[in-house]
């Protein structure tokens, strides 16, 4: 792995139609026109302050949520020229933008391609009605084969599809059957979360009444994933992700590959000339005239820039390379660890080869608890 020095932006869309059952990020549901207009309003505040007289370059723009697609096309618009008078974007290569399937239209996707959108990201996360009922999903199955047809009819190839595993009423056999289905669409990414409960979210409040699958039926759907895509010549390389060759989000990996981001809107996080900063998640904080004041920062130390530089390049297929790591930190990582490497190493779960230690698919499932030891 080597410094690629890109540079992304993120921008945050705090808006959905109905929050869905498991969903804890920063997001609301059944908000006003007037209100989005003044959010929108604000994140142009926010990308108008990183306008210099030299402009800052980007190499990828990522539109999350929340759900981008709800905004309408000149809201869309009206952010991108933002954008586009703030940053230097001669360079940029990758423009993802996340939709839900009931909320695209041929007039938004017509939008995406005026501004120069290249990639769509679509949540299906299950074929099965039951399933998305479940997860309080607002669409259905027939829904996002009409999405996926909008989206390629307008010119869109480069598409990633997410699915989750270990969902409510989910079986191995449904599961493989949402994963035959996706992976035979021809698309060229695919992201598989497991389901994460999270405390304050329907799901974390349910209890013992939210019935899951069991772990090792959890375990076998993502064998299943795992198989299944790599038979159909999709590479795994990220916990989560798996991608055909050339088709990797190169968003993302700015992330894992500790490049600099620079987030804005709501709840949006930043890495930036060696500091970490985060904007506030209050809204009304947020969209006042000094939403600056409420941002915050965290100069990191070099072992803060050390943990973040192993356990990221750890998360990615690739994994770390030690000269990198010495050259960048004075130390090596492997001292110290030899013993516990050694013993994950004889589970199957790591392989160190030459200058590069990496996760095995098997270690990419307990990943965590490898993580924990090492770091």
């Amino acid at each position: 792995m080597t410094t690629t020095d890109m540079r992304g932006l993120y921008v945050h869309i705090p808006f959905c139609v109905k929050k869905c059952a498991y969903c804890d990020f920063c997001s609301f549901e059944k908000i006003s026109e007037s209100s989005r207009k003044e959010y929108i309003e604000a994140l142009k505040r926010e990308i108008t302050s990183y306008k210099k007289s030299a402009k800052i370059s980007i190499n990828t723009i990522f539109f999350g949520g929340g759900t981008p697609s709800l905004l309408a096309a000149d809201e869309i618009k009206e952010i991108f020229f933002a954008i586009n008078e703030s940053f230097d974007l001669s360079l940029l290569s990758e423009f993802t933008v996340e939709a839900n399937p009931k909320t695209l239209t041929e007039e938004k996707l017509l939008a995406y391609k005026e501004i120069g959108v290249n990639r769509i990201s679509i949540g299906l996360q299950s074929i099965h009605e039951n399933e998305l009922k479940k997860l309080g999903r607002i669409h259905n199955f027939d829904d996002f084969q009409k999405s996926l047809k909008l989206v390629r009819t307008n010119g869109f190839d480069n598409i990633n599809v997410d699915i989750m595993y270990g969902i409510p009423e989910q079986t191995k056999e449904s599961f493989k059957k949402t994963l035959d289905y996706v992976s035979s669409l021809a698309i060229p990414h695919i992201s598989v979360y497991g389901l994460i409960v999270e405390e304050n979210t329907p799901f974390g409040k349910m209890g013992e009444k939210l019935i899951l699958p069991t772990e090792d039926d959890e375990a076998d759907m993502y064998e299943i994933a795992l198989s299944e895509l790599s038979s159909r010549g999709f590479s795994h390389y990220e916990i989560s992700n798996y991608a055909k060759q050339g088709f990797e989000s190169q968003h993302n990996l700015i992330y894992w590959r500790t490049d600099e981001y620079i987030g804005v809107g709501l709840a949006a996080h930043s890495f930036y000339q060696g500091e970490r900063f985060s904007n506030t998640e209050n809204l009304s904080e947020y969209l006042s005239e000094s939403a600056e004041q409420y941002k915050t920062r965290a100069e990191l130390s070099l072992e803060d820039k050390a943990y973040d530089f192993a356990m990221l390049a750890l998360r990615l297929k690739e994994g770390l390379s030690l000269s990198e790591y010495r050259e960048k930190f004075g130390k090596d990582f492997l001292f110290g660890k030899e013993e516990k490497i050694n013993s994950f190493k004889k589970l199957g779960l790591l392989e160190l080869e030459a200058d590069r230690l990496s996760l095995t698919d098997k270690g990419f499932y307990v990943s965590n608890t490898i993580l924990s030891e090492l770091l």
